[in-house]
């Protein structure tokens, strides 16, 4: 019984704890505002991946259903700070803890001033992850980040996994009194028995 719980709760750490990535990426709030934009950016982020350092952006601050936004991606190498010169596929998916669905192409883009720029305009609220994919030198590079559209749910992943571990822990406690009530009567049966079985041998 310890073991289940003990496997319960790891299972539910898994669910709670964030994906890591191999990149090293470092997140920090943006209020730099984009040559073209009027509204500091929702997120500001730069990774390393393979070869290249990638810098991302998205506008504007609190991007919602309906309304459009842009992602503007920079690529350069970091032996030398060349800028990437090809095309970059972005792709979009919903952010759920199982799959996810078929990814969809938001489009493919080149370069305008070094800089990637992708717009969109989602029709329903929620989560959302955002693929950016390239090649270079023949290798595939691809990055991977999360975008919220709309107010975030009251009731996230860690509440819901709160709640599975309170339910999951009620469960086994109801489970093992039961045993326990179970063991009693069991044990009050064979004293019973033997109490019966003492007096006719007696008589």
């Amino acid at each position: 019984m310890k073991n289940l719980v003990q496997f319960v709760i790891a299972c539910c750490l898994l669910l709670v704890m964030a994906p890591l990535s191999a990149h090293h990426v470092l997140g920090r709030p943006a209020y730099s505002l984009n040559e073209d934009s009027n509204t500091p950016p929702s997120m500001q982020m730069e990774t390393q991946i393979g070869d290249y350092f990638v810098t991302y952006m998205v506008y504007p601050a609190f991007p919602r259903a309906g309304e459009p936004g842009r992602i503007n991606l920079y690529a350069s190498r970091v032996d030398g700070g060349e800028p990437f010169s090809g095309e970059v596929t972005f792709r979009v998916r919903d952010d759920a803890w199982f799959g996810g669905g078929e990814p969809e192409v938001l489009g493919v883009q080149a370069p305008d001033d070094n800089v990637f720029r992708q717009g969109f305009v989602f029709s329903n609220d929620g989560d959302y992850i955002i693929r950016a994919e390239f090649q270079a030198d023949g290798e595939p590079y691809q990055l991977d980040f999360p975008l919220r559209i709309g107010q975030p749910s009251p009731v996230g992943p860690i509440t819901v996994a709160v709640v599975v571990l309170l339910l999951v822990l009620i469960g086994a406690n109801l489970y093992q009194r039961k045993r326990l009530q179970r063991d009693r009567i069991r044990a009050a049966h064979k004293d019973e028995c033997s109490n019966s079985a003492g007096e006719g041998g007696a008589s």
